[in-house]
């Protein structure tokens, strides 16, 4: 297979928050035609997969995305060129969750967390999704706040109800945080504790590595390797981080370290639609304009992916054995280094679309045309 049908096949979820209001604890700033509802974050995230080609699921997050029908919703993706990708529980805006959800020391709480996520496994049926994507914010700030065992032991419970609950087709993919909202301990601080939950409930149960959720100088790529090696990497939640979970274009902090993730993934083959390794966004475009921002971020896990596939596998691998150091390391740092931005226009001119989505986008009109239109009500944002 060519490098070409190669990244032909690849595609990116695109989260329909990111086509909303969104910015820092300390503001949010309001942009002109943000969408109003659900329907219109979908109709804006077909616009990222009608000038890029490779973006053609929208995950929604509950209750931000709660409709009265979503077979409609479903429709109307669907009418524009896109499907409903995974289904987010929201368990950190809720005042029954200050001491936790899944974990909290109340069953009627537990209860109730549980409870949210068969809605969204309904969700799920209504829409054609298969993924239930659980983040948990759970966790203590204070050492003797609860029992760190206990606590392992009531998510393992709760888990295990909604894992039950799931279709022979749907899959729990669980990520992880190493810290915030709690600061002392999360309750799933890092991919093994997510790994280890996950083996516990069965096949269909996967762990989610969101790129901005560790530690600094944390080695993600080594990772991404460990839990392709399990067969237990379900998705990636693709953004940029400085200093902690800054929810930045991914690419836009450190290119490299995306570069290297994907070298993982290509190496394992994982990057062929059937590896079962979604690879999605998670992002807040707070002071960019929000289509163009999602553009540019799909354009960036292009480039990586394309960057990975020059690596001359065969090569890479004599050199490994014959213990050539600086042979192997140069083959990767050659594909790197190398501008890959006309291999990606060819292939965008070869599926009938502009080679530059960002110029195409800007030349449609529709940004005008959505600050004339979406007049009135209220702008979808965080929690909205």
């Amino acid at each position: 297979m060519t490098i070409f049908d190669q990244l032909a096949q690849q595609t990116i979820e695109l989260p329909s928050w990111a086509f909303g209001n969104s910015g820092t604890r300390f503001k949010v700033f309001a942009q002109q035609g943000v969408p109003r509802d659900p329907y219109e974050k979908i109709a804006d995230a077909a616009q990222v997969h009608r000038y890029t080609g490779v973006a053609p699921r929208v995950s929604l997050h509950i209750p931000w995305d709660l409709v009265d029908d979503y077979d409609a919703l479903a429709a109307h993706a669907a009418g524009l060129g896109v499907s409903i990708g995974a289904i987010n529980s929201n368990l950190f805006q809720d005042d029954d969750y200050m001491l936790g959800s899944l974990t909290h020391p109340s069953a009627d709480v537990r209860k109730k967390a549980i409870a949210h996520h068969l809605q969204c496994v309904d969700v799920m049926r209504a829409t054609g999704s298969t993924d239930l994507k659980i983040w948990l914010p759970d966790g203590l700030n204070y050492p003797g706040q609860d029992s760190l065992r206990a606590r392992q032991d009531r998510l393992a419970d709760s888990l295990a109800e909604i894992y039950a609950a799931l279709d022979p087709n749907h899959r729990l993919i669980l990520e992880y945080k190493f810290f915030e909202p709690a600061f002392y301990s999360m309750d799933i601080p890092d991919w093994g504790t997510s790994l280890l939950h996950c083996l516990a409930l069965g096949d269909r149960a996967f762990v989610v590595l969101d790129t901005g959720h560790h530690a600094p100088g944390t080695n993600i790529e080594f990772i991404v390797a460990q839990l392709l090696r399990a067969g237990r990497l379900g998705a990636f939640d693709f953004n940029s981080r400085f200093y902690a979970d800054d929810d930045l274009m991914v690419g836009s902090a450190d290119p490299f370290q995306l570069f290297r993730i994907m070298h993982e993934i290509v190496q394992s083959g994982a990057l062929a639609p059937d590896s079962g390794v979604n690879f999605m966004l998670d992002q807040c475009h707070n002071i960019e304009p929000k289509i163009p921002g999602q553009i540019r971020s799909v354009m960036n896990v292009q480039e990586a992916t394309a960057k990975a596939l020059l690596v001359d596998a065969d090569a890479l691998l004599e050199a490994q054995t014959a213990g050539d150091v600086l042979g192997a390391n140069g083959l990767v740092m050659d594909a790197y280094n190398t501008d890959v931005r006309p291999l990606l226009a060819e292939l965008r001119e070869s599926q009938g679309l502009d080679p530059d989505p960002i110029r195409a986008y800007k030349a449609s009109g529709y940004a005008e045309t959505i600050v004339a239109e979406r007049v009135g009500g209220t702008q979808a944002g965080w929690g909205a």
